[in-house]
């Protein structure tokens, strides 16, 4: 079976694990390296089996424990060229023969496992989503979204299980501390998805083939969990598509590892 699992997901660090077969990957690895290694123990997962770390953009809580784990276990680090570009310098020694760049849209094997990067809308240099596939089944992560594209519809329909971005209630964002300025970047084109947002495009998902939607990178300041699950909830109660029978709706912990979802 195809198995995702997230060690952590939110603006302190993300890191999200893919196992099919003999094949393992981390899909960013924005937490400290013995954090990532424990969550990879916890969830049952065999280390000696995780292939390459794919990046998904160069902001901090996605490659803060990215080079550590490249050296740790001498694996490759998977990056488009804008993104290496801006991360070489922030993740410390990193072999020449783990700096893999890769072209966007572009489907790539490593083992078992197939992964396709997507452009997604950020403030990054060139940020992506992916889309991993096993023999016989799809699965997608996209999150850091500033708004749902054509592309981004096109390459998320059909994953049988979904981590999507639910980032920030609007009114929590507007009463809260951030700055004016910050505020507008979160809700930009090039900032982060509200609950909201997500929850519609949850309909779509699940109109799509999705049968598992996780909501993932919620902030600390401007949201929590019961509010993002609930938004959602409601969204696709109203569009007649029952949680628990026409889909499973989880929200993912910022600091807790996950359970193994298996598709």
């Amino acid at each position: 079976m195809l198995k995702y699992c997230s060690v952590g997901s939110g603006s302190s660090g993300n890191c999200h694990i893919i196992t099919y077969k003999d094949t393992g990957i981390l899909v960013d690895a924005g937490l400290a390296g013995k954090t990532i290694t424990a969550g990879i123990k916890n969830a049952g997962f065999d280390i000696d089996k995780i292939r390459g770390i794919f990046i998904t953009h160069e902001h901090s809580d996605h490659i803060k424990g990215a080079g550590i784990m490249s050296r740790k276990l001498d694996i490759p680090i998977y990056a488009n060229l804008k993104t290496w570009c801006s991360m070489k310098d922030k993740i410390g020694n990193v072999k020449e023969e783990n700096m893999v760049v890769f072209e966007n849209d572009k489907t790539y094997a490593l083992g078992d496992i197939k992964i396709r990067p997507f452009s997604i809308p950020h403030d990054s240099e060139d940020a992506v989503g992916y889309n991993i596939y096993s023999d016989n089944q799809k699965m997608s992560i996209a999150t850091d979204i500033g708004y749902v594209t054509e592309n981004i519809r096109r390459n998320l329909k059909n994953s049988k299980l979904v981590v999507l971005e639910s980032n920030y209630d609007p009114n929590m964002l507007m009463m809260g501390s951030y700055s004016y300025s910050l505020k507008k970047r979160v809700m930009s084109e090039g900032g982060h998805l509200s609950n909201e947002e997500a929850a519609s495009f949850c309909t779509e998902l699940v109109d799509g083939g999705t049968e598992t939607i996780l909501l993932a990178h919620l902030s600390k300041e401007n949201n929590f969990p019961e509010l993002a699950y609930a938004t959602s909830k409601n969204v696709l109660t109203n569009n007649q598509m029952i949680v628990g029978q026409d889909l499973m709706l989880d929200v993912l912990s910022r600091e807790r590892v996950s359970k193994v979802y298996e598709l």
